[in-house]
């Protein structure tokens, strides 16, 4: 079986035990379907009637009693379809939970980039399109019933000119079905393939420009195009013969009865019924067939296309070790990945090269090992925590490298802090150790496997600056990352060893419901501090994690994560004071990086004294940025004294004092002394 067919099997299976699993649902449907069904008998049958035995035999009053009846029906109907809808959700929305579930579970495990575009937009394509299969599905069948019912009732003859056409219509449409969901599929392929190269493309035209890469790129983008082009074109070949099965099926009918009207009414069908038998075809049958042909022929492999990509399986290149965020677009150089940190195509300045650091001479900690288990055979016993060799990135084959041949060993239980100016790499260093950037030199290792892959990526836990908080409890919100619920004394104790205490309290505890919405920034960072502490994970990287919380909040939080049994802590530091709590400093600043403790770093490094001489230059009452108050980007990293704000949360402002930021500083207290 090739692999295309086993898919589509896998599928085909799949969709088949959860309608098995939901067949109460099935049958609520399709009792209340019953009703559309004979509304569609009277549509023909009642003004038959109305003519036949009314108004052309001289009976009014029968003829508008029969359009009552006809009427009611229509009234009847509506009211079914209402129910028809409900049972409708009854079966999509439990398709709908279910793919996200499986999106965010490869978001969050295996850091899918991917994630974010299936939960948002192709999650509720599949539940859209899904609906509406279902409904032109159901609609057509028990259209088609009641409109053979009631031509059958007319008179057989009528069914006899309506049904050949009717049934060809369908049997070409069935086989043009298959290759036409085949170029469907290859049509939006091709179209996501063109949109995901120029997207890929035009972040780094600077880089395409600078290695003279431009006619190779522009090859490879119209290799792209022809295919897109030759798509369409066999696309738009079989859609003829869509156009011509609903011609056949729902048009043609109607020639038949008006050329064939004479010998019907010469073997004694009434006109009324030849009527009746045009309401079928035209208000009944016609409406139902273009919808379905138009519903299968595109919603339906629209449908398979997003359902192939939100249930996939992990390729064996991605189980080897493949990184997630490819970096290379197919036929062109590489390009720069979307990250918080600014590089060659940002905004920013280009960032100089990190040099050499070695971080071998770290002082031994405590053999401490996770309370919490960690899956067998994942860890190796005498690997370092982490590892880094001779590692290099850039952004494109000319630009300047990010990281330069960086060497750095932490054993478990290390605390190291990354500093450096804005715009340095800091956050590129942790997409690399957490395998969403790949190197494009040198090597990574965590626990002694290597970066990126499935193993590594259990093994560590990232928390970037705008921290993730999704509707539902706050037990679902810190749980996430868990395979089980969380029993609640142990989720009570993260929460009081991270200082999210006060916020569960005020929500209502655990089982309280969370509107991400009305959280602050500073809020949503503590959500997702203790759903990180809650984890397995050994290695947690904190990438300005904490940059919303106060210096005291932020301190309880790091050290809540330093003595977290067998951790090592890594943490991007916007604070002196994060600096000095590690154990180790890395300072990235090009030329100039340097690795040690703080105090060997303010006695050695020229660089790092310039970095922190703004700081320890500050009177005590004062919080410490990460970086001087004239930062080249303007951002202060702490609230001036007499700021109305919250008290739990200070945020990045512009010159202190003047700004501030929506929703975090919202009670309009004072922010008093920041130690």
């Amino acid at each position: 079986m090739s692999g295309g067919s086993a898919w589509r099997h896998g599928i085909h299976g799949r969709g088949l035990r959860f309608l098995r699993a939901r067949w109460r649902v099935l049958v609520r449907l399709g009792g209340w379907s019953v009703l559309e069904t004979g509304q569609t008998f009277l549509t023909g049958y009642a003004p038959a009637r109305a003519l036949d035995e009314g108004f052309l035999a001289g009976r009014p009053g029968v003829g508008l009693g029969w359009l009552g009846v006809a009427g009611i029906g229509v009234l009847v109907g509506a009211w079914g379809t209402v129910r028809v809808y409900a049972a409708v959700a009854a079966l999509v929305e439990p398709l709908r939970d279910a793919l996200v579930a499986r999106v965010v579970e490869r978001g969050v495990r295996e850091a899918d980039a991917g994630a974010l575009s299936g939960l948002t937009q192709q999650v509720e394509i599949a539940r859209d399109t899904f609906a509406g299969l279902v409904m032109v599905s159901r609609s057509f069948v028990f259209t088609a019933v009641g409109a053979a019912v009631g031509l059958a009732s007319l008179d057989p003859l009528l069914l006899l000119v309506v049904g050949p056409p009717l049934a060809a219509g369908l049997g070409l449409f069935a086989v043009t079905l298959r290759p036409l969901a085949r170029r469907q599929e290859e049509f939006l392929v091709a179209d996501e393939a063109l949109a995901d190269g120029l997207g890929r493309i035009c972040p780094g035209l600077r880089d395409i420009t600078a290695s003279g890469a431009e006619n190779r790129v522009a090859a490879g983008t119209g290799r792209l195009v022809d295919t897109e082009q030759r798509a369409a074109y066999s696309l738009a070949r079989w859609s003829v013969l869509r156009v011509a099965s609903l011609a056949l099926g729902g048009q043609f009918p109607i020639v038949l009865l008006l050329a064939c009207a004479p010998w019907l009414l010469a073997r004694g069908v009434t006109t009324g019924a030849l009527v009746g038998a045009l309401a079928y075809v035209t208000q009944s049958l016609l409406p139902a067939l273009r919808n379905l042909v138009h519903g299968l022929g595109t919603s339906g492999s629209r449908l398979v296309v997003v359902l192939r990509r939100l249930v996939r399986e992990p390729t064996p290149a991605a189980a080897a070790g493949e990184s997630v965020v490819r970096t290379r677009a197919q036929g062109s150089p590489p390009l720069p990945s979307r990250i918080a940190t600014p590089g060659p195509g940002g905004d920013g300045p280009d960032p100089e090269p990190v040099g050499v650091a070695t971080a071998s001479s770290a002082p031994e900690q405590p053999d401490t090992r996770p309370d919490t288990p960690i899956p067998a055979g994942t860890t190796h016993p005498t690997a370092p925590a982490l590892s880094l060799t001779a590692v290099s990135f850039a952004y494109g084959p000319a630009a300047t490298p990010v990281v330069d041949h960086l060497d750095l060993v932490l054993p478990a239980g290390a605390h190291l802090a990354v500093v450096g100016p804005s715009g340095i790499g800091k956050s590129t260093l942790t997409a690399l150790i957490a395998g969403l950037l790949q190197p494009t030199g040198g090597g990574i290792r965590l626990c002694g496997h290597p970066v990126p892959s499935p193993d590594a990526a259990a093994l560590r836990v990232l928390i970037p600056q705008e921290a993730y908080v999704h509707t539902g409890t706050l037990a679902e919100n810190l749980g996430h990352l868990r395979p089980d619920p969380v029993p609640e004394p142990e989720l009570l104790a993260a929460a009081e060893a991270v200082g999210l205490t006060p916020l569960l309290e005020a929500l209502g505890g655990p089982r309280a419901a969370v509107d991400p919405a009305a959280l602050s920034a500073g809020e949503r960072q503590l959500v997702a501090l203790t759903r990180a502490y809650l984890s397995y994970a050994p290695l947690v990287l904190l990438d300005e994690a904490t940059c919303h919380l106060d210096p005291r909040a932020e301190e309880r939080a790091e050290r809540a994560f330093a003595n977290r049994p067998g951790t090592t802590l890594v943490v991007v530091a916007h604070r002196i004071s994060s600096a000095r709590r590690a154990g180790r400093v890395l300072l990235m600043d090009g030329p100039r990086t340097a690795y040690g403790t703080h105090d060997e770093l303010v006695r050695d490094s020229p660089a790092y004294r310039e970095l922190v001489g703004g700081w320890t230059a500050t009177a005590a009452e004062r919080s410490e940025p990460a970086l001087a108050l004239r930062d080249p980007d303007r951002v202060d990293a702490v609230a001036g004294p007499g700021l109305a704000g919250d008290r739990g949360h200070v945020v990045a402002h512009g010159p202190v004092g003047q700004a501030q930021a929506a929703r975090d500083l919202r009670d309009g207290g004072t922010l008093g002394r920041e130690g």
